[in-house]
């Protein structure tokens, strides 16, 4: 079931895009960075077509979705109708809605575990392409959340490159609840450089500004973008 935008005409929409964007450059600009090195991704989990499409109308292209099953329910309609646009799973997987999600995603931010890593090369094995990958990590360590651990992460993407041959685009983190965030997109940045990945998901609503600030090259932004979800 979806949600409703507080705020849904395409007036409304377009000044809202037009602020994340403003922002993003600004903070871009702050750090010394490029704007257009920043992607936003519209999180558009639990709206419907009536709310995503004024912003497709105001020029958004890139799109996350948490699930597999919602993302089929409205997402090839919309792709049928619109050129250009880019779906990224921004949620967890499982294994037994991989060939769902490699039908509709062009990008998968949520690689966290070996058990998808090797499903994904059974996919490519049998002649399936394979999505851009981002490994998530667990910067926070929190035992409900999906993530590799920091600690482990270095030797689950070399896993991954080596071992797998599965190309590694990046890596993203959702900072726990109540804790600064910084810190965390601090800490995700350090593991990317020392593995030579030049991609960081990172930063919602609430924080992509300092997301920007510290590298995110792909920021998520839902509530800010769709109002509150109903």
């Amino acid at each position: 079931m979806t949600g409703v935008a507080r705020d849904t005409s395409p007036g409304d929409a377009a000044t809202r895009l037009a602020d994340i964007r403003r922002r993003i450059g600004m903070a871009a600009r702050e750090a010394g960075r490029d704007p257009r090195d920043v992607t936003l991704i519209a999180v558009s989990k639990t709206f419907g077509e009536a709310d995503i499409l004024p912003l497709i109308e105001a020029g958004q292209r890139v799109f996350g979705e948490n699930r597999v099953q919602e993302a089929a329910a409205k997402w090839p309609t919309l792709r049928a109708r619109f050129s250009g646009l880019e779906l990224h799973l921004i949620g967890p997987l499982q294994t037994n809605k991989l060939d769902d999600a490699l039908a509709l995603f062009d990008v998968f931010h949520t690689l966290d575990r070996e058990k998808l890593a090797l499903a994904l090369v059974k996919a490519r094995e049998k002649g399936r392409a394979l999505p851009r990958l981002f490994v998530q990590v667990n910067t926070g360590e929190e035992a409900q959340k999906a993530g590799i651990a920091p600690q482990e992460a270095d030797g689950f993407i070399s896993r991954c490159r080596e071992e797998w041959k599965l190309e590694i685009e990046g890596l993203m983190c959702i900072p726990p609840v109540g804790e600064e965030p910084a810190l965390h997109f601090a800490l995700l940045e350090k593991i990317a450089r020392r593995n030579g990945l030049s991609k960081l998901s990172m930063g919602m609503s609430s924080d992509f500004e300092t997301a920007v600030r510290l590298g995110a090259t792909h920021v998520r932004v839902g509530s800010a973008l769709f109002g509150v979800r109903g």
